[in-house]
């Protein structure tokens, strides 16, 4: 009897492990390959509309949501919007992924905050719509976590104006008709550009009800600059002068892949985190059609001098053996400089051999909007690019504002655009308030 047991055992034991062996390689045997195949895409477009920047509050907790975003009615949070189905798009239908996408409209009725940057995305074709749904539903780990109320005062709080905003300021128009007139360069680029990379959100001037002046190229001020969040975003159009029309494609593309064009430009702040997230993923021919695109757009002069061709290198540290000048403000600023700032960039601002960027012919330090200066000053620089990480520490808990609108006042005016004007510690405390 005990022999029948033992093999009926064996035999029990052979059947259950044939069915996990069978099990584990049915995932395997049902692989859909076209399915794999729309993941991968919609991974691909996931990282040009940079979901992840604004879905993302934990990196432990990818597209969950949670970030707090400060507008100018109060502070929303993003949504969760892995395949959770109870707290995330788990039971959207692709109708309904592509309603919310383009309408801001959820399934239950409720209009999203303008801070989802749909009448971008209205312009997603529906072959990329539904590679974005597959990969969203089917190649993102699900993640049970509650969404947060938004922080708006009533009236403001209410939804309904929302449906008004969004018929009053959102592009009739879906999809994306290639213009026939332009190379199949330009349109990849205008796609990229104008729909599921949004640079309009952030580089667009805004009206009264915040919405985007313009969404296309040749709309007013498309592309003009804007202040976002503490930040100014550039003008990006054609102009030479205020815009990058006078830089090269390959400069461009440099500048999008790792944030550096030496002598023009280094990414920080929020741009720096673009290029993070989003940028540095796309392929050569994107970024090339992306700046075969921009020098397209038509040019927006900016009143103020150009911020490319400001400042000079500086011999103060020539005349720091003068009791005079060190006791005097400006030698007091420049001894701030060369104990702060001069292990990196130089004691003339010249840069260092192991790629710290130069000051003078630095568009932030030669801009006339000092609040990316500033920025980059209290919060240091961490950007993350192909080749490894990009920093520079912050000075906020370092520098009192007066000694912050000291160093601002002495880069700008020996580096930059003398025309900028002059900061006091009242403004450097107001710019900490919003850090």
């Amino acid at each position: 009897m005990a022999i029948v047991i033992r093999l009926l055992s064996i035999a029990l034991l052979s059947l259950f492990l044939g069915s996990q062996a069978t099990h584990a390689q049915a995932p395997a045997q049902d692989r859909d390959p076209s399915r794999d195949a729309l993941i991968e895409k919609g991974e691909y477009l996931a990282r040009a509309g940079d979901c992840v920047a604004c879905h993302t509050a934990d990196e432990n907790k990818m597209f969950a949501g949670g970030l707090a975003m400060q507008t100018p009615i109060g502070t929303i949070y993003s949504t969760n919007i892995t395949p959770d189905p109870e707290t995330g798009i788990g039971r959207y239908t692709l109708e309904d992924f592509t309603r919310a996408m383009r309408e801001g409209v959820t399934p239950a009725g409720h209009a999203l905050y303008p801070a989802m940057p749909y009448p971008s995305y209205a312009r997603i074709t529906d072959e990329d719509m539904q590679a974005l749904y597959v990969y969203f539903l089917h190649g993102v780990e699900p993640i049970q976590q509650q969404n947060r109320d938004s922080v708006i005062p009533w009236p403001l709080s209410m939804r309904w104006p929302l449906r008004i905003w969004s018929w009053m300021f959102t592009p009739d128009e879906t999809g994306f008709d290639p213009d026939p007139e332009r190379s199949d360069e330009w349109n990849r680029g205008a796609y990229l550009v104008e729909g599921l990379g949004h640079c309009g959100a952030c580089h667009t001037p805004r009206g009264l009800a915040y919405q985007e002046q313009g969404f296309k190229a040749g709309d007013n001020g498309f592309l003009g600059g804007e202040m976002v969040e503490g930040w100014y975003s550039f003008n990006i159009t054609s102009d030479s002068e205020h815009g990058i029309g006078g830089w090269r494609d390959d400069e461009i593309v440099a500048y999008l892949r790792d944030g550096a064009v030496p002598g023009k430009a280094h990414a920080a702040g929020p741009m720096g985190e673009v290029i993070g997230h989003s940028l540095r993923y796309l392929d050569d021919a994107d970024l090339y059609a992306i700046a075969t695109y921009l020098k397209s757009v038509p040019p927006i002069s900016d009143p103020e001098p150009s911020r490319f061709g400001q400042g000079e290198p500086a011999d103060d540290v020539e005349r720091m053996d003068d009791p005079g000048f060190v006791a005097s403000p400006q030698g007091q600023a420049a001894k701030r400089y060369l104990t702060t700032c001069a292990y990196c960039h130089g004691d003339r601002g010249e840069g260092s051999r192991r790629g710290d960027p130069s000051l003078f012919n630095s568009s932030v330090v030669g801009s006339t909007h000092l609040n990316n200066l500033v920025r980059v000053i209290l919060e240091g620089v961490a950007r993350e690019t192909n080749q490894g990480q990009v920093t520079m520490p912050g000075y906020a808990d370092e520098l009192d504002d007066e000694q912050m609108a000291q160093l601002v006042n002495y880069l700008v005016d020996r580096f930059g655009n003398p025309e900028a004007e002059t900061l006091a510690p009242e403004d450097i405390a107001a710019m900490r308030s919003t850090h």
